[in-house]
């Protein structure tokens, strides 16, 4: 057995009544209680990785030291258990962790939640699967029986262990379990069940995974919208293909390859084609564009018959190269961006010094607004090893030409590269000075993130943002916004530099970088490969006969 209790569960408790569903019985087993104290020293058998005997000790006269008490907990069986089973799993090693797991039952050494969390991580992905799937249900029963509380980690690696052996309705199962306790369901809680069941072309099982995962708050990424469009197209669902769609419309805004290849076998399927209207109310389709704000109307297939379906890009002004499709920009409301803003400030006080922040929103008061924010870090490395301000005053000046208020945009620039290193030369320090007394320079505090100082200035100004930061880390993660993307899409300028076309700046394109669904019909879906820098960005067309011969003659009335 496996040491002292941590909690017990009856026979009716939830628990219970969940691991005596799976094929392996289930009881109750009074655990016996190890006679050692967990901190005294032990011994370590070379051949072995536990204590095969201990020394008992007197009661320590004096109180011990805060430092023995740490060094006594690293030292306990259960750290080095810990330790260990942590290195198997970095290591992707279920042999060794399952000799660690049966010496640990053997002297009594007592495990807890994390222990067994590794343990069935490391089981449920295991190369060779039934024997993986084996230990794993009975290391789960086991932390049962041992009165381990279970949490959200637990539950999800139980629920790969159930798809890993063809059952996805056990692996749903397991995700209800977690409510009764008072475990909120994560995305990845989901994700077993959820591909489970698009794996074997269940669609009616996934929209339910798919709706408790809506009434949980749990929003579905790319990968989980990608399962549920494949397995819609696969059973036939024009209407559930059109709502994943949109949902990957609103939410992904540009896909990947994987899904790329699921939106084209979509439209080149023989069922694709056959569905949609060949009359449909303009009117209402013009007023469906109008409420959702351009680039889409939500009124369903329109036209009938075969799509023609290929990689296109787009020329400078947003038209399709392929079908002569203009795709719009889709315009953000002015309320969003003020909603935006606030919050950005808010998370910003909670990450950086508040005091700091709030100065610079007080600074950024009386100097601003700026048409354009410079994120001078990321531009003075562009391309270079050594910070370069020739390279930022060429960039600055090229930017106060562009402004219609001929006004210098602000330069972000963290203290340290403002006034040490480079900054010490004298023409340097004479450029930031002359910066300085324009006020278009913020020399952000020691030990200050200056992403967000540049980010908040560009967003409250309502102006352009110069950096060529793709914001895809933890920090912009944060915003977890749609808005974001909409917004960068729109203000960032990026750049490049080269010997021979020396600095280009690249302003935010005309049209939006979206999913858009045209009112005769049209999809144009943007994908992840090219960037329009380095290479044009691949486009998915899909177009129809009808849609394609309306669209010539309004091309043709417009020249005329």
């Amino acid at each position: 057995m496996l040491g002292r209790r941590m909690g017990s569960f009856s026979k009716t408790s939830p628990f219970f009544s969940l691991l005596t569903k799976t094929p392996y019985p289930f009881h109750h087993i009074k655990p016996i209680h190890t006679k050692f104290p967990h901190t005294i020293p032990f011994s370590m058998n070379k051949k072995t990785h536990f204590c095969t005997s201990a020394s008992f000790l007197q009661e320590p006269t004096k109180t011990l030291s805060s430092r023995s008490r740490k060094k006594a907990r690293h030292d306990a069986p259960e750290s080095v258990l810990r330790h260990q089973l942590d290195q198997c799993s970095k290591r992707g090693d279920l042999t060794e962790a399952l000799h660690l797991y049966e010496e640990a039952k053997l002297n009594n050494i007592p495990l807890n939640v994390h222990h067994y969390n590794v343990l069935l991580y490391l089981c449920s992905g295991s190369d060779t699967k039934e024997f993986g799937i084996e230990k794993g249900f009975k290391i789960f029963k086991q932390m049962g029986v041992n009165g381990v509380a279970p949490n959200e980690a637990t539950f999800t690696s139980a629920a790969r262990l159930a798809v890993a052996k063809q059952d996805p309705e056990m692996a749903f199962d397991l995700v209800k379990k977690m409510k009764s306790f008072s475990i909120p369901p994560k995305l990845r809680s989901y994700g077993p069940a959820l591909f489970g069941f698009c794996d074997k072309g269940m669609a009616y099982k996934a929209y339910e995974v798919d709706v408790h995962m809506k009434e949980s708050g749990v929003v579905a990424e790319e990968a989980e919208l990608c399962a549920l469009l494949k397995v819609s197209s696969f059973s036939k669902r024009d209407d559930k293909v059109y709502e994943m769609m949109h949902r990957l419309r609103a939410s992904v805004r540009q896909v990947c390859e994987e899904t790329a290849g699921v939106i084209e076998d979509w439209f080149t399927s023989e069922f694709a084609s056959e569905v949609g209207r060949e009359n449909w109310d303009v009117g209402k389709v013009k007023e469906g564009v109008v409420k959702g704000g351009g680039g889409w109307h939500g009124q369903g297939w329109l036209g009938k018959g075969k799509w023609n379906v290929v990689r296109a890009e787009m020329d400078s002004s947003g038209v399709c190269r392929s079908c002569g499709e203009k795709l719009v920009c889709i315009d953000i409301d002015p309320k969003e961006t003020e909603i935006f803003a606030n919050s950005l400030a808010k998370l910003a006080c909670e990450r950086e010094v508040k005091a700091n922040f709030v100065q610079f929103q007080e600074w950024l008061q009386r100097h601003g607004p700026f048409d354009a924010v410079v994120d001078g870090a990321n531009v003075g490395l562009i391309t270079q090893r050594n910070f370069n301000f020739s390279q930022l005053r060429n960039v600055v000046n090229k930017l106060r030409q562009m402004s219609g208020s001929k006004k210098l945009p602000l330069v972000i620039l963290h203290k340290n590269r403002a006034t040490g290193g480079p900054a010490q030369h004298p023409n340097n320090k004479s450029l930031l000075e002359s910066w300085k007394k324009e006020g278009a320079l913020y020399a952000t505090p020691h030990g200050s993130n200056d992403d967000w100082y540049w980010l908040y200035a560009a967003v409250s100004s309502k102006g352009l943002l110069l950096t060529n930061d793709e914001m895809r880390d933890h920090l912009f993660q944060l915003l977890g916004t749609s808005f974001f993307p909409r917004w960068k899409e729109k203000h960032q300028i990026r750049m490049t530099a080269s010997r021979d076309d020396g600095l280009k700046l690249h302003m935010p394109p005309p049209y939006s970088i979206v999913i858009q669904e045209s009112e005769q019909g049209c999809w144009h879906v943007p994908t992840l490969t090219g960037d329009d820098l380095e290479m044009p960005r691949q486009w998915v067309c899909a177009t129809r006969r009808k849609a394609l011969h309306s669209l010539f003659q309004r091309t043709e009335q417009s020249n005329q």
